[in-house]
């Protein structure tokens, strides 16, 4: 079957599209006719996919753009829906062949998994979901404070906060967390209408609540919510004690009595007072990560040269700029893009080679056959990520054609492995508060059960932090966590993720070649493989348990302590 060029596709209206899949459904699948057959219907998914992924960036790239927003939610209203049910229709086609295409064995039981979900009640309801998400984002999109005589963006604002000027900080952040409740009502309200949906979504697909429904729909097919919670139960056991010690080496170093939420990054994260300035142009930044990455292996600096050469990348922050970083894909080409909202900052490296990780993925996984065997479990796919991170930490100094001094970059990946740790309590939240969310739907459609629930889960799992006087905004930490309402489950995968980076960053220690090998081997194996299998082809264990999390909470202990003896 030939599939029209990305330009031609993208000017089809539904009506253009839908004789393409007619074509693959019309033609009989023998033995004989299978692999072409499934080319051409991986062809057409690459389609969709990257108009998918275009108009998504383009609304994130400006989120004033009133044009580029109605484009997407007009293909989210009238081709979106109606190219997924052809697209379950083939699906249904070839699991009903009982034919089984080369290396298609574990997305074939994906395959089953998806057309166990699928009801096509549920695709309008999913569209809605979307448009909610895009409200979320413009929400936060557009939320600015001014600051001596200067609007400034909230990514703005948290470098501001980077002072050593203590009451500077708490008046930066005081004015930010006004403005982030002034919006209180509107997010709590687009709120309800998320959960609305999500329990139609499950009712609709006879399941028993929106986590058995959203776990299905993750492909979530090798592990269980219960070892999600036996999770963050070790979390609870052997990391909480160890980010408490970290907040109390923090508060001795900036010399305070309390640890306050201004003293921290996202009320969360320590960070260098002063701020480490690390670069002052994006041509600076992208040219020294280049050099970081052809010195930790050629092939992946290679990736990273070509995607600068080809405008693959769109890095510093502006006005109106969609928040945070991701990296996404364009099918038909076989390429990532990168988006992320820098400023200058040496904790804007850790983001670049975060979601260079995630480039590297695609480029990586893109020599498999078909677009049904590229995508791994998340679980795995933010391995990719956090290792390149930890990977390419022992190259940040100039000497090692970085970007700052020996010391700098000692503060920088101590920051780095700080944020790490006191990353799994604040995941721990997150994830948990998902699951009572969704195992108490009707309480939690009332915004301030979700206030009560968020403050107490703040308490349990993050007792270092000193919240007196501003509960609203302790309470209120849901709202800004973006993925809580465009990505619901998507947050475990994190924690998951990191354990098994630190364990490919203590391969390297001992053979790097060999653990940058496994690295790359692995991510070439893109969805055909579990998430076990994934792991241990990068050299770790996927685990849940308190013995595997204590081993790698001591290493990273120990080299906190070499990095502060270091800095002494």
């Amino acid at each position: 079957m030939k599939t029209p060029s990305f330009e031609v596709f993208m000017t089809l209206d539904w009506e253009g599209i839908q004789p393409l899949y007619q074509q693959l459904e019309d033609i009989e699948l023998t033995e004989e006719s299978l692999d072409l057959w499934m080319e051409g219907w991986s062809d057409l998914r690459k389609l969709v996919d990257e108009r998918y992924a275009r108009l998504v960036l383009a609304t994130h790239l400006d989120t004033a753009d009133e044009e580029k927003e109605k484009r997407f939610h007009d293909f989210l209203e009238h081709i979106y829906p109606f190219a997924q049910a052809a697209d379950q229709c083939l699906k249904e086609k070839l699991l009903g062949s009982e034919l089984k295409p080369k290396g298609m064995e574990l997305v074939l039981k994906k395959m089953q998994a998806e057309a166990d979900l699928f009801c096509e009640d549920n695709l309008p309801l999913m569209t809605e979901e979307s448009k909610f998400g895009t409200q979320y984002s413009k929400i936060l999109g557009a939320q600015t404070i001014q600051w001596q005589k200067e609007e400034l963006t909230l990514v703005q604002v948290k470098s501001a906060l980077l002072t050593t000027d203590r009451a500077v900080r708490k008046e930066l952040w005081e004015l930010l967390s006004q403005r982030q409740l002034e919006d209180r009502e509107a997010i709590n309200e687009l709120w309800k209408k998320f959960l609305a949906v999500r329990g139609k979504l499950a009712s609709n697909a006879d399941f028993p609540d929106y986590r058995a429904f959203r776990w299905q729909q993750q492909l979530r097919l090798d592990y269980s919510p219960k070892e999600s919670r036996q999770f963050i139960d070790a979390v609870k056991e052997v990391v909480v004690p160890a980010a408490t010690r970290v907040y109390d080496r923090y508060q001795s170093r900036l010399g305070i009595d309390q640890v306050r939420p201004w003293d921290l990054m996202n009320n969360q994260t320590t960070f260098s007072l002063p701020a480490i300035q690390a670069f002052k142009t994006e041509e600076e930044f992208t040219s020294r990560v280049g050099n970081i990455l052809d010195c930790l292996d050629p092939v992946l600096g290679g990736y990273f040269k070509f995607m600068r050469e080809n405008d693959l990348m769109d890095l510093t922050n502006r006005k109106g700029k969609g928040p945070g970083g991701f990296c996404t894909s364009f099918a038909t080409l076989g390429v990532p893009f990168i988006f992320m909202n820098a400023v200058g900052q040496g904790s804007d490296l850790r983001v670049l080679f975060h979601e260079s990780g995630h480039a590297f993925h695609v480029f990586e996984r893109v020599n498999l056959p078909y677009h049904h065997q590229w995508r791994s479990g998340l679980e795995f796919a933010e391995v990719a990520s956090t290792a390149m991170e930890l990977l390419a930490e022992p190259y940040l100094s100039e000497a090692q054609g970085g970007f700052m001094s020996t010391e700098d970059a000692a503060r920088t990946r101590l920051l780095n492995l700080e944020e790490k740790l006191l990353f799994w309590p604040y995941m721990s939240v997150v994830v948990d508060f998902q699951h009572w969310v969704y195992e108490n739907h009707s309480l939690a459609n009332n915004p301030d059960a979700c206030d009560g629930k968020w403050s107490e889960l703040i308490d349990y799992y993050m007792p270092g932090i000193n919240w007196e006087g501003y509960e609203d905004v302790k309470m209120t930490g849901w709202h800004r966590k973006l993925h809580i309402h465009k990505a619901p489950f998507y947050y475990i995968e994190y924690g998951l993720a990191s354990l098994g980076a630190f364990q490919i960053w203590e391969n390297a220690q001992k053979d790097r070649g060999k653990a940058l090998q496994d690295y790359r081997q692995s991510l070439a194996l893109g969805g055909t493989a579990t998430l076990p299998e994934l792991y241990n082809a990068a050299g770790a264990n996927l685990s849940f348990d308190s013995d595997t999390l204590g081993l790698a909470v001591q290493l990273i202990e120990k080299t906190m302590a070499e990095l502060e003896a270091q800095l002494a």
